[in-house]
C-alpha cells in the first residue's frame, strides 16, 4: 500500500490524505483516493497484472470517439489506472434511466464496415477476441461463443459436448436472428454495476468491454440482472426501435455470451442457464 501511495504522490505531485478500499473489480483492486486538493479519484491497481493498460486504452477510446460519459482518464499502465471519481449512490430514477438510454442509443449511432475491433479487449478480465469480420453471425458464433464455451470448457466447468450443442446452433443463427443494420459499437458489459449514478441521475458508465458488434449485445445483456426498468428501454426504443420477437427470443440467444463468460468468471452455477437457453433453439 506504501508503495501505491507513494507512487500516485508523484503522478500528482501532492500528498494523499485519504484511501479507502471499493468493492467490486475483476482486475485488481479497487480504491478511492482523496488528494490534498480536495480531489477524489479511483486508482485500480494490479501488481502482478498486465491488463489495466488495456482498460485504459478502453476508456480513452470512448473518451476520445464517442459522447459516452466515462471516468476522465489520468493514468494508465499495465498494473495502475487512475481515473475520475464518478459519484455513486443505488440504482437510477426515471430521469436517470433516460439519461443512461439516450447515452447508449447515442453510443450505437457509431458505426464501423465490419465486427470486431482495432485490438482485442477484456470482459471481466477475460481475454475478448476482436477479429474483424463483414458478418455478424460469423462473428458472433466464431469469436463470441464458440471462443469463451472453448475457454469454459478448458477451465473444467462444462464438458465438451456443450461446444457441439453451441456449433449447432451456431448453424441455425440466421434462421433465428435478422442481421443488424450495420455494425454498431456496444459497451459489452451492460449492466446496473456498471452504470452510475447520483440521486438518480446518471453519472457515468465504467468497465467497457468494446467491440463493433449488434447493438441487441448490450440491450440484451442489460436484462440479466434486472439492470433497468421497462422505461429505459421504451426510452432508447424511441430511438432506436427494436425488431420483433426481441425480448421473446433474442434476449436469450445473445446473453448466451454473457452467460459463458459468468461460466469462465464464477464455474458451473450458470451451466443450467446456458443448457436452457441451448434447449429453447433446439440444440
Amino acid at each position: 500500500m506504501d508503495f501505491l501511495k507513494n507512487r500516485i504522490e508523484c503522478i500528482f505531485n501532492q500528498p494523499l490524505m485519504r484511501v479507502n478500499r471499493l468493492s467490486g473489480g475483476c482486475i485488481g483492486d479497487v480504491f478511492q483516493l482523496c488528494l490534498k486538493d480536495g480531489q477524489d479519484l479511483v486508482a485500480k491497481y494490479d501488481p502482478k497484472g498486465c491488463q489495466l493498460g488495456l482498460e485504459g486504452k478502453m476508456l480513452a477510446y470512448l473518451a476520445c470517439q464517442t459522447e459516452l460519459i466515462v471516468p476522465e482518464l489520468y493514468h494508465h499502465s499495465d498494473d495502475l489506472l487512475v481515473m475520475q471519481y464518478l459519484a455513486h449512490n443505488g440504482r437510477l430514477g426515471k430521469q436517470g434511466e433516460e439519461e443512461a438510454a439516450d447515452a447508449l442509443a447515442t453510443l450505437h449511432q457509431v458505426k464501423s464496415s465490419a465486427y470486431g475491433f482495432e485490438f482485442d479487449t477484456l470482459i471481466g478480465g477475460l481475454h475478448q477476441p476482436n477479429t474483424w469480420c463483414e458478418d455478424w453471425f460469423d462473428f458472433y458464433a466464431q469469436h463470441r461463443l464458440g471462443y469463451m464455451a472453448d475457454q469454459a470448457i478448458t477451465a473444467g466447468y462444462m464438458n465438451s459436448t456443450y461446444r457441439t450443442r453451441i456449433e449447432k446452433l451456431s448453424l441455425k443463427l440466421a434462421d433465428i436472428a435478422p442481421q443488424p443494420k450495420h455494425p454498431s459499437l456496444v459497451h459489452g458489459d451492460l449492466w446496473a454495476g456498471n452504470v452510475l449514478g447520483d440521486q438518480g441521475r446518471l453519472t457515468g458508465f465504467i468497465d467497457p468491454a468494446i467491440y463493433f458488434g449488434h447493438p441487441e449485445m448490450d440491450l440484451a445483456f442489460s436484462t440479466l440482472f434486472n439492470s433497468f426498468s421497462p422505461h429505459f428501454y421504451a426510452r432508447y426504443q424511441e430511438q432506436h426501435p427494436l425488431e420483433k420477437d426481441f425480448f421473446e427470443d433474442r434476449v436469450d440467444l445473445y446473453n448466451l455470451y454473457p452467460l459463458l463468460v459468468h461460466v469462465r468468471l464464477f464455474g458451473e452455477a450458470y451451466v443450467g442457464d446456458v443448457d436452457r437457453i441451448l434447449r429453447k433453439f433446439g440444440c
